[in-house]
């Protein structure tokens, strides 16, 4: 009869903290954070079900909560449903988008709506991975800069302008990881 009961009784808040510690690898804080209401919670682990919890709980803290607190807005009438903000860390984790791009993303989908994917393919948001354009833009930037180059060859530190560039030039879509690559191949000694 007691067991029955028990089963019955809703995730006692620090239950739900800890095992959002264990199952979802939160900090204590963050775990805090997201379980202090009930509704927060519930949003949370729709959008971290099948995600990373970590990037999860970074995106529904940071920017979720961040921009309704700007706004005064609570969770029950909240302009981003869990898919929606779900939909856009699938976006980062298939390197769709960067991240700079998944936050004008979310912007958009905060103030207009709409499903982050058909968002991205509409606008023409999606990054840039296409090593032989990225290539193309790095070598003509290399081009157009020989003092830069040297300055770079001396001091590798400096590759970072010509990555700076890269991504100006593509409009922030070029994938990082990809522009690093290939400056640093390029900038070789």
């Amino acid at each position: 009869w007691i067991d029955c009961l028990a089963a019955d009784l809703p995730e006692l808040p620090d239950a739900k903290r800890y095992r959002f510690i264990t199952d979802f690898n939160l900090s204590a804080y963050d775990a805090s954070v997201l379980t202090a209401e009930t509704q927060n919670a519930s949003y949370f682990e729709k959008v971290a079900k099948g995600r990373d919890g970590k990037v999860a709980a970074n995106w529904v803290i940071n920017e979720l909560f961040g921009r309704m607190k700007k706004d005064d807005v609570t969770i029950a009438n909240c302009p981003v449903t869990p898919g929606q903000l779900g939909g856009i860390i699938d976006l980062i984790s298939s390197e769709e988008i960067s991240g700079k791009i998944a936050k004008d993303l979310f912007e958009i989908v905060y103030t207009e709506g709409g499903s982050p994917a058909d968002i991205v393919k509409s606008r023409g948001m999606k990054q840039v991975t296409d090593t032989d354009a990225i290539e193309s833009i790095v070598d003509q930037i290399i081009t157009d800069n020989p003092t830069q180059v040297e300055k770079a060859k001396l001091n590798p530190k400096l590759a970072g302008w010509f990555v700076g560039q890269v991504i100006k030039a593509t409009g922030g879509k070029a994938n990082p990881q990809v522009v690093n690559a290939i400056v640093a191949a390029k900038l070789a000694p």
